[in-house]
């Protein structure tokens, strides 16, 4: 497990987060990285929610997806 990563138990699963986040939450990826993963749908990566044209990602749906990729390594 890696120990920079939040713990899911204290992940408040409503709060969202912007895509600067993600790639933060993802291991510094760039913002193509992130456009990549959404248009690959074999990776299934969770879809944003838009919000005055800018686009909000659960933040436990992010870390669930990482999880689960780091089971399936």
């Amino acid at each position: 497990m890696n120990p920079e990563a939040p713990q899911t138990a204290s992940i408040d699963p409503h709060k969202r987060v912007n895509a600067a986040r993600v790639c933060e939450l993802c291991g510094g990826v760039s913002g193509m990285s992130l456009w990549r993963w959404l248009n690959d749908p074999a990776l299934n990566f969770p879809k944003p929610i838009y919000i005055a044209r800018r686009r909000y990602w659960r933040e436990a749906e992010v870390i669930a997806w990482l999880e689960a990729r780091e089971v399936a390594a």
